[in-house]
């Protein structure tokens, strides 16, 4: 099996190829191949589970400073989705998924839930095939250089740390105003200010009001640090 190569890179020697063929079987085939459970879904539960507790193990003995609020935070921005997804691209998982007609290989590449689900069920592959001592190895070799250098402010949303800032030095809280919209209804554009006292204090556009308002937080975070 070809994929054997790419765990052979952390140092692993595989014993069991068919548990990680499994792991890189997407539910579609089972549509076209009139099966059930001969996927990764099942795998992908074991690994969600491994990863979570390794990630946890490794920024508890990382970052002595670090409270249980932000230690979660943590564990959750290096766990999610895309975080995960991305992973998968870096090394090249998706060449090796089987996947239906149903699925187009761009798609598949563009899709953060398959490739999430693919880096959790390879994980939990790896733990029943290898035991927990050599999974916590391949996760920390993959995970332990963002541990270390994820930022605070990576961590904390541009809203929250704002209002934050604000509410250090006074009670009030700022308010976002939407100023703007543009563009077709399945395509628009939000401008949202976000204000303190009546004053501008900083601008954003975005997607989604959501997105808008935090781009304005962070407008007026990057302001007033200068």
């Amino acid at each position: 099996m070809e994929f054997i190569s790419v765990f052979s890179s952390f140092g692993v020697s595989i014993k069991n190829s068919s548990v990680y063929e499994l792991a890189l079987t997407h539910p579609s085939c089972n549509n076209e191949q009139n099966t059930k459970h001969h996927d990764y879904e099942r795998l992908e539960f074991v690994g969600d589970s491994v990863i979570g507790f390794v990630s946890a193990d490794l920024i508890y003995k990382v970052h002595g400073e670090m409270d249980q609020g932000l230690m979660s935070k943590l564990r959750s921005y290096l766990v999610c989705s895309k975080s995960l997804a991305n992973y998968s691209r870096k090394y090249k998982f998706y060449e090796y998924i089987r996947i239906g007609h149903s699925i187009s290989q761009e798609q598949l590449i563009k899709s953060d839930k398959i490739l999430e689900d693919v880096f959790e069920a390879l994980i939990g592959a790896l733990y029943l095939d290898q035991g927990i001592e050599v999974a916590y190895r391949v996760i920390k070799s993959i995970l332990f250089d963002d541990i270390v250098n994820t930022g605070i402010d990576e961590l904390i949303d541009s809203k929250t740390r704002l209002q934050e800032e604000i509410q250090s030095e006074y009670r009030e809280a700022v308010k976002y105003v939407l100023v703007g919209e543009s563009g077709p209804a399945h395509d628009r554009t939000f401008e949202v200010q976000v204000l303190f006292n009546g004053i501008v204090l900083g601008k954003g556009v975005g997607k989604s009001k959501k997105a808008a308002e935090e781009a304005a937080a962070k407008d007026a975070l990057s302001k007033r640090s200068i």
